[in-house]
């Protein structure tokens, strides 16, 4: 991931519908059908699961957590201006590009098929997936949590995408809850993924104003060397971390976090892979 062209301070999505007003007897959980990527059978080329969304919401529903669509958060897609909050335009229109995007999100047969049609299938619930984040800071601020189902696109910064994330719905969160919420003057994100969230890192690589704890295995992509000067806690595991030496360094290290940052907000991002287990 190379250096990331400045984005304008006026990108202030001052035109967006994703602030909405959420009625007080909705969970704080986001989640919409449109999140789920499937079409052609191309998402299973990749072994990042495209539709374990639509998983973690069943599973609320058969645990009688949830009654239906009802009880959540339905949030609006992210438009291009809400996009320039954070990203650059000149990033935006590489997304144009279907050869770009299969590179992006590491899916080669994209390269060959209508960029209309990859907009539509791959594309659009991203941005869904990016207004859900987005709408979970202003409800964390409102009702002192909230939960995207969807989202967590660590590796994509404001100038280039990578690692199956083409939108940094994490910074744009972050950047809407600074120019929206005056409350918010200091965040923390704390990122358990397992892999190094190199995104968020560049774009926030001179930001006082956010503090970054990252866990994740030293060995795997993507090993982004410069990003790693971005992180103020950092936590580097090896391959066959037991969860007995992983949970003992959350119990010591974010409590040390938390007393050395005091933030207004705290953005999780739990990651898709925090454990990986061996079945041989």
């Amino acid at each position: 991931m190379g250096n990331s062209p400045t984005v304008p301070e006026d990108n202030s999505g001052e035109d967006s519908k994703l602030y909405i007003d959420v009625d007080r007897h909705k969970w704080p959980i986001l989640y919409s059908p449109d999140y789920d990527i499937s079409f052609w059978k191309l998402e299973t080329i990749h072994p990042f699961d495209s539709t374990k969304w639509k998983r973690v919401y069943q599973l609320l529903n058969e645990k009688n957590m949830l009654k239906g669509l009802e009880d959540i958060v339905q949030p609006n897609e992210a438009s291009v201006s809400d996009l320039l909050v954070v990203h650059t335009q000149e990033y935006l229109e590489s997304l144009k590009s279907s050869t770009n995007v299969a590179m992006v999100v590491e899916v080669p047969p994209l390269a060959i098929v209508p960029n209309y049609i990859v907009q539509n299938k791959m594309l659009r619930p991203f941005r869904y997936q990016t207004g859900g984040t987005i709408l979970a800071g202003k409800l964390a601020m409102e009702r002192g949590w909230a939960i995207n189902i969807g989202g967590g696109f660590h590796h994509c910064c404001s100038g280039e995408g990578g690692g199956f994330c083409a939108y940094a719905d994490i910074t744009l969160s972050i950047r809407f809850l600074f120019q929206r919420v005056p409350d918010v003057k200091k965040v923390m994100i704390v990122d358990f993924d397992a892999h190094q969230g190199n995104g968020h890192e560049r774009d926030f690589m001179d930001d006082d104003k956010v503090y970054i704890m990252d866990m994740y295995n030293r060995w795997i992509y993507p090993n982004d060397i410069k990003a790693k000067s971005a992180i103020n806690m950092k936590i580097e595991l090896d391959v066959h971390t037991g969860d007995e030496t992983y949970l003992r360094h959350i119990r010591r290290k974010l409590p040390e976090a938390l007393d050395e940052f005091h933030p207004d907000i705290v953005v999780y991002n739990a990651g898709t892979l925090p454990v990986q287990k061996n079945n041989s």
